[in-house]
Order: C-alpha cells, then sequence, then structure tokens
C-alpha cells in the first residue's frame, strides 16, 4: 500500500487524522478566545491577519502570502504533485457591542464576534496543524484561505479571486457554525444552501416644508412609508410561494427637525432570492414601485440596486464526498440535506471558481443556554462544535484528493 493509499483510505490514518485533530483541539479552542476577545471589523483585522500569520509560521511546510488586503493564506504542498483542495474560513467580526458575559469577551467596545467567524478560523488553523504533519504523505496541495471582509459589501473573496487564490484549485470546501442547529448536526446540501444577497437604495424627491402647512410641501416620509408598506407586496403577491426571496427595508432616513417637513428621504434595504429570474424580478420592480408611488404624490426617485454575493450553491458531487466523510464521522443520521437559509455568503465567490462544498455546522446547544441567534449581542457558539468543524475539514481533504485523483487518472 502506498503512503498516499495509507493517508486517503486507510483505516489507520483515519485514526492518526483523528489523534492529532484531538492533539490540537485544546489550542483550537484557546485560539477561539483569543479571537473573541480581539475582534476586528470587515477589512480592518489587521492584528487579526498577523495572529493567523503567526500560527502558520510556527508549522512546518506552510508557505503564507497575503493575496489582498488582510487576508491570508497557508499553501501546504504534499512530496508528491496531485490535485489542489481549498479550504476556506473568514475572520471580521461585526459592529455590535457585545453583552454575553464571557470571561473572553470583546475588549473592542462597539466590535463582537456575533456570527462565529472566530470558530471558522480556529476551525482552519487547527486543521492547517494537522495536516502540516503529514505532509510527507500527501500527494497534492492543500491551500488555507482565511478570508477578511465577508460581513461588509463587497467581501473579501472577489478580492482573493482576483488575487489568484483560486488558480489551479480543484475542490474548494468551507463551513459556517450555524447556532440555529444543535451541535452535532451537519446540514450538507446537494444544492442551494444560502441566498444570494442584493442591497438596494431608494433616495425620495419631494419638496421641503412647514409642518404646518403641509399642503404646499411634497411629503417624502409619507411617500417612503407608503413605499415600504406596498414593497411587502411584492414577495406575498408576485414571487411563486414555492420559491423564496426576502425584501425587507432595513434603514429609513429623513428629517432634523420636529417642524420641518424634510425634501428628501432615504430607503435602504436588501433582497435575498435564489432563483435567477426570481431575483431579476425583484430588481426591477423595486424600482418600478418606487417610481410609480412617487409619480403619484408629486415626487421623483432615485432608485440603485447592488448585486452583493451570489447564492451559495453546492457542487452535487463534492457535496457527496463531504456528506459521505461527515456520515462515516458523526452518524448518517446527524448529517441532513435541509431547507436553504435566507441569509447570504460570498463563499459563492470561491464556488464560481471551482466544484464546491458549504457545510453548516450545528454550534447551538440549548442545555448550555448558547441560543442566541446570529448577529444578536448575546451570540455565542458551543464549542464542541469546534472539534466536529476540524475533523470535517481534513477528513474531507484527504478524502477529495483521493478522488480527484482517481477522477484524473481514469
Amino acid at each position: 500500500m502506498s503512503g498516499q493509499q495509507t493517508l486517503e483510505g486507510g483505516f489507520r490514518m483515519k485514526e492518526r487524522l483523528d489523534q492529532l485533530a484531538r492533539d490540537v483541539g485544546e489550542k483550537v479552542v484557546a485560539w477561539r478566545r483569543h479571537l473573541h476577545a480581539n475582534p476586528e471589523l470587515s477589512f480592518q483585522e489587521h492584528n487579526t491577519g498577523q495572529f493567523i500569520v503567526e500560527r502558520l509560521q510556527a508549522l512546518d511546510g506552510i508557505e503564507i502570502s497575503r493575496p489582498s488586503g488582510t487576508s491570508v493564506v497557508g499553501c501546504l504542498r504534499g512530496a508528491r504533485p496531485g490535485p489542489t483542495i481549498a479550504i476556506r474560513a473568514d475572520f471580521d467580526a461585526l459592529p455590535i457591542a457585545e453583552e454575553t458575559g464571557l470571561p473572553f469577551a470583546s475588549q473592542n467596545p462597539g466590535v463582537m464576534h456575533a456570527c462565529g467567524h472566530d470558530g471558522h478560523t480556529a476551525i482552519l488553523l487547527g486543521a492547517a496543524t494537522v495536516m502540516s504533519q503529514l505532509r510527507d504523505q500527501i500527494a497534492g496541495e492543500i491551500r488555507f484561505l482565511f478570508e477578511n471582509g465577508e460581513e461588509a459589501p463587497p467581501g473579501g473573496a472577489a478580492g482573493m479571486v482576483a488575487a489568484g487564490v483560486m488558480k489551479g484549485v480543484d475542490r474548494v470546501i468551507g463551513l459556517h457554525l450555524w447556532a440555529p442547529y444543535e451541535t452535532g448536526i451537519l446540514q450538507v446540501n446537494a444544492r442551494h444552501v444560502m441566498a444570494a444577497c442584493d442591497i438596494f437604495r431608494i433616495e425620495v424627491h419631494g419638496r421641503g416644508g412647514h409642518i404646518g402647512t403641509p399642503h404646499t410641501a411634497v411629503d417624502p416620509i409619507a411617500i417612503g412609508a407608503q413605499i415600504v408598506t406596498n414593497l411587502q407586496h411584492l414577495v406575498a403577491r408576485e414571487v411563486n410561494p414555492v420559491q423564496a426571496a426576502v425584501v425587507g427595508v432595513t434603514e429609513f432616513r429623513a428629517g432634523r427637525s420636529v417642524g420641518v417637513i424634510p425634501a428628501e428621504a432615504t430607503l435602504i434595504g436588501g433582497a435575498n432570492t435564489f432563483d435567477a429570474v426570481v431575483r431579476d424580478h425583484v430588481e426591477r420592480r423595486i424600482g418600478e414601485i418606487a417610481t410609480s408611488i412617487c409619480a403619484t404624490h408629486g415626487a421623483t426617485c432615485t432608485y440603485k440596486y447592488t448585486r452583493i454575493y451570489d447564492a451559495v450553491v453546492n457542487d452535487p458531487e463534492t457535496a457527496a464526498i463531504v456528506a459521505g466523510v461527515a456520515g462515516e464521522l458523526f452518524g448518517a443520521d446527524k448529517v441532513a440535506e435541509l431547507a436553504p437559509i435566507m441569509p447570504g455568503e460570498d463563499f459563492s465567490a470561491f464556488g464560481h471558481e471551482a466544484p464546491s462544498c458549504f457545510v453548516l455546522v450545528g454550534a447551538g446547544n440549548a442545555a448550555k443556554g448558547i441560543t442566541a441567534p446570529h448577529h444578536d449581542a448575546h451570540f455565542d457558539i458551543d464549542e464542541d462544535a469546534l472539534a466536529i468543524g476540524v475533523r470535517l475539514f481534513v477528513h474531507s481533504a484527504v478524502a477529495l484528493l483521493r478522488q480527484v485523483s482517481a477522477a484524473k487518472a481514469a
């Protein structure tokens, strides 16, 4: 049996992978806690990027690059040539004041890891640690992609792809710790995972005036309120009920004085969809609804719709391999194809470049009181999910190297 066969298929090597994953377990938890205590906003993650670099520098055989902004890539080239597998994690935080009371809570006021990216990064560092110890038995290359700025448009993935991090990659995998699922549950879908995520901006141009003489003004606040209300009919009455879509206004700015009807109002919101036809329809109709309402009341509007992240869509073959690995590791009853979720994720940019699989890994635990939703000031993850992520990454990377090698040889 060759060294590659031993690494990828042998029972003893599977045990070795698990042993190395266990060995790094405490470090992974410590790294997650350090990152959680020291969060940085999107595209400002200078200290976080340096922390990642320092951890990778401590490993044998990892070539480090900084392809775009604060992003980091670690490259592990095996002892023999073979396919290239990329594994991705994101590491930015959110502008939220943490209220968890954790002993390792954020030390950066107003900034918090409220989505699990601290865990993603710790998991990928753990996977790099494990695989670096098996370099002499790897035929191929593993790229560890640490992405900056996922939470803020245009996202960090596009810059990394433009810098060439996906050049020559045969498969790419990623995960998201997902608190709505209990720890131990993994969602591995054959196709759709997360929705396309877009933003829109509507500026209503009316005519200002005195609150006591509203008939002399064209009130953009009243007009804007009608736009908000009518946009709800777009999904409820124009989108097929079996096709998911979300349209919502999340920001409404107008006026600075109680006695003054302002001349303008600004509405900002988002639209999340899966189907390309629905996406086109939503983009067009938001503008038509806003324009017609404004015209009815003697106002005009400026409308801008920006497509941010495409839907995260798994490659069925890659997903089947990862699902098989997950089933062997954690039990087939713990791995499911579940309903896609509506939040967006720019992992899709990597998926456009190579067949991909994105997994949602359960990280909630009601018994431990870990139930807060993502992007909430009380958000936390069950740290038992970190070990699951490390094992999933390393075993999936090995399985994908084997499968891609076999396919190319056929």
